[in-house]
């Protein structure tokens, strides 16, 4: 769909300045490293800033360069992980890591123009680097700008992909690409917000209480102390033998954990 020019404007500018008065001051605004800007789009994934801030500052610091994180253990970055949530985002990011380092000698940026060859990085978070990164001339789209989307232009929210990300190059205005996505960032989390207009996620987080998902975040803890035979698990886990067969096959399918003579470890 084609949206008048004058209105593109207004939006323009009523986005712009709300930035300008609202803006956030976040720690990797303060950089345009491509690894510290890939580290906290992964981190932001499903992650309330608040909790990532803490958690950006303390791994730029041990871990400062894309080839620190690639020769560091595994364990080890887990443990540092733990609280984030969603844990097998600190097994992605390491083996994209260690790929960007010796596949492509340490540069994020060409790796990332290639974002299949690394594990959990996806085209929203591909262009998210080099905007942020370069302030290269491209536009984007995630859960927040959709919703800004949708309620500013009064579309269906059963619109497509392709549709949201036309409307997203109509907008962007050029040589502002960084500025433009922080505003929209902080426009669609401050103002325009999912509990303020009623506009649903194209997927919804599950509760984490009893899910797979903690029950995985227990496996992890327990194996960060040591390995754990099946038996071991189900009975410390109290998890139903089925249901936590299935789970560990499909962390061991992921690479977040790994069998050997019957015990399950960390890789």
């Amino acid at each position: 769909m084609d949206i008048a020019e004058k209105t593109i404007k207004e939006f323009q500018k009523k986005i712009l300045l709300f930035y300008r008065e609202h803006g956030r001051n976040l720690p990797w605004r303060q950089t345009t490293d491509p690894y510290h800007i890939l580290l906290s789009e992964i981190m932001l994934q499903k992650t309330q800033v608040s909790r990532v801030i803490t958690y950006y500052d303390q791994w730029i610091k041990k871990w400062p360069s894309v080839h620190h994180l690639a020769k560091a253990e595994y364990r080890d970055i887990l443990q540092h992980w733990m609280g984030l949530g969603y844990n097998r985002r600190s097994y992605y990011i390491h083996q994209t890591a260690q790929i960007i380092s010796i596949d492509f000698d340490g540069d994020v940026l060409k790796a990332i123009k290639q974002y299949k060859k690394l594990p959990g990085i996806g085209l929203y978070t591909s262009k998210a680097v080099q905007i942020f990164s370069t302030n290269a001339d491209i536009a984007t789209v995630d859960t927040n700008i959709r919703r800004i989307f949708i309620h500013e232009f009064n579309l269906a929210e059963t619109i497509s992909d392709a549709e949201l990300f036309k409307i997203a190059e109509q907008c962007l205005p050029k040589g502002q690409s960084r500025n433009w996505h922080n505003a929209l960032m902080d426009y669609g989390s401050l103002k325009v917000t999912a509990l303020e207009t009623g506009i649903k996620p194209k997927t919804q987080q599950s509760k984490f209480p009893g899910s797979d998902r903690q029950i995985r975040a227990k496996i992890l803890r327990r194996l960060l102390n040591e390995p754990g035979s099946f038996e071991y698990l189900q009975t410390d886990l109290k998890v139903e033998k089925e249901r936590l067969q299935k789970i560990l096959e499909k962390m061991k399918g992921e690479g977040s954990i790994v069998i050997n003579n019957q015990k399950y470890y960390l890789p």
